[in-house]
């Protein structure tokens, strides 16, 4: 049997739909697009809807004080902070050194903590 994953889905609000996919496929590499055939708009995290992880909606950002979603960068940490500080968003702190990798937190254009992820190479 294979258990369960812990975390399954995660919803990022944000004021602006169109700014903030900008803002995300600038940082990791993304071709997300906003989705409207449901009740509410909606981008997929990553553009897959085939894959867990989450996405964007029009809501009120927790401004720094709601949970941090920590996503996986496509290349090295340090060319996301670069493309997040472009893209409009805050780097907060240095970078951190955990066994499975690197991460450094931030924050998007609407104040939502996020977590830049390095994977440790294999």
């Amino acid at each position: 049997m294979q258990p369960q994953p812990i975390v399954v889905w995660s919803e990022i609000p944000v004021s602006d739909m169109k700014k903030a996919v900008a803002f995300y496929n600038a940082v990791f590499d993304w071709q997300m697009v906003i989705d409207e055939s449901g009740p509410n708009p909606m981008a997929i995290l990553g553009g897959d809807m085939e894959t867990t992880g989450g996405h964007l909606y029009p809501g009120r950002p927790a401004q720094g004080n709601g949970p941090t979603v920590h996503i996986a960068v496509p290349d090295r940490l340090e060319d996301a902070l670069i493309r997040c500080r472009t893209a409009g968003g805050k780097v907060l702190g240095e970078i951190v050194t955990i066994p499975p990798g690197r991460f450094a937190y931030a924050t998007d254009p609407d104040g939502n903590s996020i977590g830049l992820f390095e994977p440790k190479a294999a």
